[in-house]
């Protein structure tokens, strides 16, 4: 019997592998279809920075930037036209995908502009907009789970609006984001409508652990991110057992799924798949990076899959607090930080096409 390759192993535990990345050149040259073929890729996120680098170091938005303009299509409206398209491309890919599994896979994820991460309101109105722009049943708009972005969340599910909840650090605000999740499924019922509108709830990972290696004694450098991950997965597990839950899926609905994201190694020193194969686990979902991905499928091996008890996850993170780490408040501080983060690789973005339209 053929060995499974390590992606088709991860898929056959029950764990989806999106792809952290996009650009036009992967759609025209059909690297994104080969990794759907041959790497069990089954979906698709992207956001500011990701875009930055694309526009930035590659000549695939030249040519129709320039077009674009010629059209009168200047700015944040330039970007979104072209990120559309793209992803519009990569939706139509994954339709397959998205069709065979009842709506649950194959989805793609545009981002709203990062300068709404606090307003509410514009955040709202942005994500009806660019979901209705995209018109693809199986394209999630990102929000991040701020607290002003958690209303947000709550009204574009009553909406009708798939949303990706991105920004996550901690355990308690991945369960702020399910509870936006589950008020917006319970309105939906309760007004007599298809409660079948999809969430994911992104938890960032590697951040945790370049923020803390370097202040922890060695046995407990780089686990922080893991073990959030696994304090995480308890949490989502104890939502999908409780009666709350039962009573939304018993109308139809689907659940949101826990998605692992910067999931990529950054200290060099450590396994390049590190993230992938210690975040195993059924039902979630880890959306990697184009390298991490590559590493994986040549390479890579799974450990022992996440457990729904948490913990072993628990007690690192006990280790941790006692080595003079403040979890909740640094929780807090890398939210604001991915969120500013994010803002810088949008103003360097609308920068970059503001001197590539006037270059035209």
């Amino acid at each position: 019997m053929t060995r499974p390759t390590p992606t088709a192993a991860l898929h056959a535990l029950g764990q989806s592998l999106w792809l952290d990345t996009i650009t036009r050149g992967m759609l025209d040259d059909g690297t994104l279809a080969r990794y759907i073929r041959d790497l069990s890729v089954t979906g698709l996120t992207s956001n500011p920075t990701i875009y930055n680098l694309a526009f930035k170091t590659t000549p695939f938005y030249d040519g129709p930037i320039a077009a674009t303009v010629k059209a009168g299509v200047t700015g944040e409206r330039l970007f979104f036209d072209l990120a559309i398209e793209d992803l519009q491309r990569a939706a139509d890919l994954f339709r397959p995908i998205h069709d065979r599994t009842g709506g649950l896979d194959g989805w793609v994820s545009l981002e709203v502009s990062p300068r709404l991460a606090y307003d509410t309101a514009s955040t709202l109105a942005a994500a009806r907009d660019l979901h209705a722009r995209a018109a693809r049943p199986n394209l999630f708009i990102k929000i991040p789970g701020t607290a002003a972005g958690l209303p947000a969340i709550e009204e574009a599910i009553a909406a009708g609006v798939p949303v990706n909840v991105t920004l996550l650090f901690t355990r308690e605000q991945y369960l702020a984001a399910s509870d936006a999740y589950l008020r917006g499924i319970e309105r939906r019922i309760d007004a007599g409508l298809d409660p079948r509108v999809c969430s994911v709830a992104s938890l960032f990972i590697s951040r945790w652990d370049s923020a803390t290696a370097k202040k922890l004694p060695p046995h407990l450098a780089n686990t922080v991110g893991i073990a959030i991950g696994g304090q995480s997965y308890a949490a989502y597990r104890d939502v999908l057992g409780s009666d709350r839950w039962h009573r939304l899926a018993n109308f139809g609905a689907l659940p949101q799924r826990l998605l692992m994201a910067s999931t990529g190694t950054k200290d060099p020193s450590l396994s390049d798949h590190l993230y992938v194969r210690e975040l195993a686990a059924p039902h979630t979902i880890n959306t990697m990076p184009e390298p991490t991905l590559l590493a994986f499928a040549d390479h890579g091996t799974l450990g022992v899959p996440l457990s729904s008890g948490g913990g072993m996850s628990e007690r690192t993170l006990f280790d941790v607090t006692r080595a003079g780490i403040d979890l909740e408040s640094l929780g807090v501080d890398l939210q604001k930080q991915g969120a500013d983060a994010f803002v810088k690789s949008w103003d360097e973005l609308l920068t970059v096409i503001e001197a590539k339209a006037k270059a035209t």
